[in-house]
């Protein structure tokens, strides 16, 4: 399994916003759509603040492949349920990296349904 680079989780993690397009099920990517991502541990996750049946999320549904670009890197990915365990971290990360922006704005990122419409980008692979 692939693994972010140190300076990848940096530059991603650091990056106030991230493009991601989702593979649809012919191979295409869908139109990029801009969302917030944080880095906890070695990891980065986004959330859907529409949870589940957000459009950019119902997307990632089909293949769970994508494409990303935020702080100057550009990856393909694969989307990976979260799950519940790691829902506390990630509202923190979210608190934390976002907290100076108005409430109306963060708060939906740490709700209920956005903690179940949350995924872990990992990077794909490159096969030579």
């Amino acid at each position: 399994m692939a693994t972010w680079t140190n300076d990848e989780l940096t530059r991603i993690g650091d990056a106030d916003e991230l493009q991601i397009q989702s593979t649809r099920s012919d191979g295409t990517l869908r139109k990029p759509v801009t969302i917030w991502v944080v880095r906890a541990g070695n990891d980065l996750y986004v959330r859907s603040v529409g949870g589940r049946d957000g459009r950019w999320f119902h997307g990632t549904q089909n293949r769970h492949e994508g494409h990303i670009q935020a702080g100057g890197i550009d990856k393909d990915v694969t989307f990976e349920d979260a799950g519940s365990d790691l829902s506390d971290a990630i509202d923190n990360a979210y608190r934390a990296k976002y907290g100076n922006y108005p409430a109306p704005f963060v708060d939906p990122t740490v709700t209920p349904a956005a903690q179940a419409a949350t995924l872990r980008l990992v990077p794909q692979e490159i096969h030579a």
